[in-house]
């Protein structure tokens, strides 16, 4: 990051000379790198925005018209809630959001019924941010483009530790941040748009090319990418997928299970405590909910901190239909993160914080 400030400070494809020449070049690295991850055919295909929540937004309402139904789950992010009841309230969209177990899991076959010979969309996140469930994203792809609907995959929990094909796959939108399994800074993320769709740009500005049009260009990237461009961030963002593709995403998510299996083993047995999700032992990515009867979830949270150093996060985590769902709306939950840097010896301070702090023993 530090080398593309000195060296690559000017906008892409506003100059010809060696500083905008050297940032055209990072992006370009960025989005073949990102293409490779997502087995992407082509690179142009990929937009960069500043975070999953713009991928989204880009990806929804450039696409949704009025009158149009949406089928989506109980799990997503209000980052997908919020825009799809946006548009129903000033548009007349048609949202219905498929009810999940309590392992995060939707029925398929409820999915097949809830096709409408209107539905322009189908939605889900690949994993939830509350529950760590994993839903069979091949396989819902599978049914939107059987009932031809497009496909849009929130991948902000995903994108980094789980193995994403958007073609095997059937996805046409995927959402994706910069700062989370990718490994990259804060305020990056991208958008995958299938040569199929042909989206309304969320933004319309300057992109060097086209410049003596009115209206914005109709290539990729450019189209989707008005104005000037994050590029330290990407740099850090190329440095991050480079780290991922080093240590291989199958990988990343063996350590990830592995750590949060070590929590779920070692706090199993405190006294009134519920996990959230999928059991032990079965799969998930790396977060881990909790509840604690009788312990409000935000005390939790702040004795961790203050007096042990761990930063874990609490209450509705932007995704109250999943909470609804986990039968925790009122109480909200106690949510613990690992990722690739996590180590054990990270995962023993924890649960010796929380043996400390509530380790009376369930009878048995």
């Amino acid at each position: 990051m530090m080398d593309a400030l000195q060296h690559a400070g000017a906008n892409a494809g506003r100059g010809n000379y060696s500083l905008a020449m050297g940032t055209g070049r990072v992006l370009v690295r960025a989005r073949m790198a990102l293409a490779e991850l997502f087995a992407v055919t082509n690179a142009q295909d990929i937009a960069f925005t500043h975070n999953t929540t713009m991928s989204l937004n880009t990806a929804i309402q450039g696409t949704l018209r009025p009158g149009d139904h949406v089928i989506s789950t109980m799990t997503e992010h209000n980052s997908v809630r919020r825009p799809l009841e946006y548009l129903r309230r000033t548009k007349g969209i048609e949202v219905d959001y498929l009810q999940v177990d309590l392992e995060g899991q939707i029925d398929l076959q409820e999915l097949n019924k809830a096709f409408k010979p209107n539905t322009r969309m189908v939605i889900c996140s690949h994993s939830s941010n509350l529950l760590g469930s994993i839903l069979p994203i091949g396989e819902i792809g599978d049914i939107a483009k059987s009932n031809g609907a497009v496909f849009l995959v929130d991948a902000a929990q995903s994108a980094g530790v789980l193995d994403i094909d958007v073609g095997k796959m059937n996805i046409d939108l995927l959402a994706f941040p910069g700062h989370k399994g990718l490994l990259g800074p804060q305020g990056t993320g991208g958008l995958y748009i299938s040569p199929k769709l042909d989206l309304e740009p969320l933004m319309h500005g300057g992109t060097g090319s086209q410049s003596e049009y009115s209206e914005q260009p109709n290539v990729r990237p450019d189209k989707y990418e008005a104005g000037t461009q994050n590029t330290v961030g990407i740099a850090g963002l190329l440095a991050g997928v480079q780290k991922v593709q080093s240590l291989g995403t199958e990988n990343i998510r063996k350590h990830e299970w592995k750590l949060v299996q070590s929590l779920m083993e070692g706090m199993r047995d405190i006294s009134g405590l519920r996990f959230l999700g999928p059991a032990v032992g079965a799969p998930r990515t790396g977060v881990l909910s909790f509840v604690i009867e009788g312990q409000e979830s935000a005390g939790i949270a702040h004795r961790l901190d203050r007096e042990y150093g761990i930063a874990v996060r609490a209450g509705m985590h932007c995704t109250p239909l999943a909470h609804k769902a986990a039968g925790t709306l009122q109480s909200g939950a106690v949510r613990v993160s690992v990722g690739v840097d996590t180590t054990e010896q990270d995962v023993g301070i924890m649960l010796q914080a929380m043996k400390e702090l509530y380790g009376g023993q369930r009878s048995r």
